[in-house]
């Protein structure tokens, strides 16, 4: 019998996690969102979901077998496109037409992901690339918001629209209103919180959120430090300014717009945040404040998607400064 020692390099044991199990646990993780977005918006939402889902994977497959000559396995479908395909479907209104979201999409996988080398390389997140491109392209289709429970079982795109409590907050500002003055347009806290209000498809609902961002802590598919501080940082932040200047206080900061999404979903995407528990905690604190900064100092209401794009860019930067101490390794005293 041959007996041999045989010596590789780490890692030495298999884990348990695999892209595609992670992929499909996000994708469960923002089930409760897509059902939140189906009663408020109906067909709509259905075909946003399901048409970007498919032009995500279709541009991936495309890409990878005729441009890129995949002789392996394509990997389009891992999961990773559909979870792009989902969050660029929440970032949009449930209007939105069709060609524009196979624009989005396009670019989302094209540009922000297989440009770079496919999932892994990628230092933004793709989803916001592609809602930052929507929004810089088509500004009138990506801010015109379908009022909830409106016609939600219509299959045109017209319908009762109504601006989100963000719009109404800084349209409101800036021609000299109070908050308190601005009480009656605004929804309250409770409609806030489960989903009855103005907005891009899967942000409206923070229950719906937290339900699946509790899931992904549960399921250890992300860690607690990037969603805490992101949002706390937020609500220190605008709450500082409600002391100021008595504007919107910061609990309806962090149920208004994407703060809850991005912080939960977007926010935490392991390619695009920083690997050291220091450096998620960094990363968080900043885009907290900046999505605040942008909400109160910026001409547009939004600051969340922004915000994670900004942080994102500084992801090396981070990395290189918290770089945990190599095990073993001696520090002297100086």
């Amino acid at each position: 019998m041959n007996n041999r020692l045989v010596i590789s390099l780490s890692p030495h044991i298999e884990g348990d996690f695999k892209v595609e199990k992670i992929m499909w646990g996000v994708v469960i993780a923002l089930l409760p969102a897509f059902f939140a977005s189906v009663y408020y918006y109906g067909f709509n939402a259905i075909k946003v979901v399901v048409l970007a889902v498919i032009f995500c994977i279709g541009s991936e497959y495309l890409i990878q077998k005729f441009i890129l000559k995949y002789k392996e396995k394509v990997t389009a479908f891992d999961g990773s496109a559909a979870v792009t395909g989902l969050l660029l479907a929440f970032n949009v209104p449930s209007n939105i037409p069709w060609w524009q979201l196979l624009t989005g999409s396009i670019v989302a996988i094209g540009v922000a992901k297989m440009a770079f080398g496919g999932l892994g390389k990628n230092p933004f997140n793709p989803a916001l690339v592609g809602r930052a491109f929507m929004l810089a392209s088509f500004p009138v289709h990506m801010t015109t918001w379908p009022k909830p429970l409106e016609n939600i079982w219509s299959f045109g795109a017209d319908a009762v629209t109504s601006a989100t409590p963000l719009g109404i907050l800084k349209e409101g500002l800036n021609a000299g209103q109070t908050v308190e003055q601005m009480v009656e347009k605004l929804p309250g806290y409770f409609d806030m919180f489960i989903g009855n209000m103005g907005g891009c498809i899967g942000e409206v609902s923070a229950l719906a959120i937290l339900i699946g961002g509790i899931f992904m802590l549960y399921k250890k598919i992300i860690t607690w430090y990037i969603p805490v501080f992101y949002l706390l940082s937020l609500a220190g932040f605008t709450g500082l300014f409600y002391l100021i200047d008595k504007s919107a206080d910061p609990l309806f900061h962090l149920l208004a717009g994407g703060a809850m999404l991005g912080a939960w979903f977007m926010a935490t995407d392991m390619v695009t945040s920083p690997m050291s528990i220091k450096g998620q905690i960094i990363f968080a604190i900043g885009g907290g404040i900046l999505c605040g900064a942008i909400r109160i100092f910026g001409s547009y209401p939004e600051g969340c998607s922004y915000s994670i794009l900004i942080m994102n860019a500084f992801v090396p930067l981070i990395d290189k400064y918290a770089k945990p101490r190599r095990f073993g390794k001696e520090v002297y005293n100086a």
